[in-house]
């Protein structure tokens, strides 16, 4: 998990260095600072199960198994990418590694989410649906019509709030009325709360609520507390006149670490401080290799976006 979270730690430190650079076709909502949340919930789920991402989904696609290069390659809108380049940061998918895609529009995977709860309740085989969404998403309807649904039908769907204590620019507390677990209260749905920063505990109380639904004991929400230490998007510099949080807040979190209280835990059961240099120096080569191919990868086929949009290519 440590590595995992070092994985997408380094590949948004490259991606916001490549926007800043002027090197990307769009802006990043990077998930640095949040690393422990994917991984913690992602590490007890296999290929056959689903999740669905959110804007800021590129630690959610790593965390699942994503494959970098093909992400990478997405972002630089190249054909390699794993949608073909024309998908983009916001959009990143592989239905083969049960990713069903980060989604522009606030809560839009909550029914994606639903839906792939139902198929695999249909199917028997115990797989799980995982909804990654934002405490700003916690205040669209989707989630009430999901956790409805959810209930009635004993849905194996895991939803999973990551509450970073912002909706874009705006404080969660002016936003949100009273606490997001409640809302799981009249649906008669578990709910948990964890240290979002604090791996190990993620992974624990995820697995323990996933098996549970494994074994058919329906949906749960699990809100888990963290904190993003960049911006909003990356292009955020370029339009804010000025900031709405202080330093003294960002740095108080950056402090809480996620892949630092994890070093530590490392070295507490026996890991050497030369062997968490190996895993980030290892992990930074493998970084710094898929985007240097990435980059040089081929564009697109312009003539590929019927195709990718209209199933009747003859008609036009």
């Amino acid at each position: 998990m440590y590595e995992r979270m070092i994985l997408i730690r380094e590949t948004e430190e490259y991606l916001g260095a490549q926007f800043r650079a002027g090197e990307l076709p769009a802006g990043v909502h990077l998930y640095v600072g949040q690393e422990a949340s994917a991984v913690g919930v992602c590490a007890h789920l296999g290929d056959d199960d689903w999740i669905t991402s959110t804007h800021r989904g590129h630690g959610h696609f790593l965390a699942k198994g994503g494959d970098p290069y093909a992400m990478i390659a997405e972002i630089h809108a190249k054909a390699d990418g794993v949608c073909g380049g024309f998908g983009g940061t916001m959009h990143v998918a592989d239905i083969s590694r049960g990713i069903l895609g980060a989604n522009g529009i606030v809560g839009g995977g909550l029914a994606i989410a639903t839906g792939a709860a139902f198929a695999a309740k249909l199917e028997r085989k115990g797989k799980v649906a995982v909804c990654f969404f934002g405490d700003g998403a916690a205040n669209q309807g989707t989630l009430m019509e999901a956790m409805n649904v959810a209930s009635l039908w004993k849905l194996p769907l895991l939803l999973v709030c990551e509450h970073n204590g912002w909706s874009e620019f705006t404080r969660s507390e002016v936003a949100t009325s009273g606490n997001i677990l409640d809302r799981a209260k009249p649906f008669g749905i578990p709910a948990h709360e964890v240290d979002g920063n604090d791996v190990s505990a993620v992974w624990c109380v995820a697995g323990e609520m996933l098996e549970a639904m494994r074994a058919g004991g329906g949906p749960g929400l699990l809100v888990t507390h963290t904190y993003r230490t960049r911006g909003h998007v990356e292009a955020e510099i370029n339009f804010l006149s000025q900031p709405y949080r202080s330093d003294e807040e960002v740095a108080s979190w950056v402090a809480r670490d996620p892949l630092d209280r994890a070093a530590a835990l490392l070295i507490d059961i026996g890991s050497t401080a030369d062997e968490i240099v190996e895993i980030r120096k290892r992990v930074r080569a493998a970084v710094d290799e898929a985007s240097a191919r990435a980059r040089s990868a081929p564009d697109p086929d312009p003539k590929l976006v019927k195709s990718m949009m209209f199933s009747e290519v003859d008609a036009w």
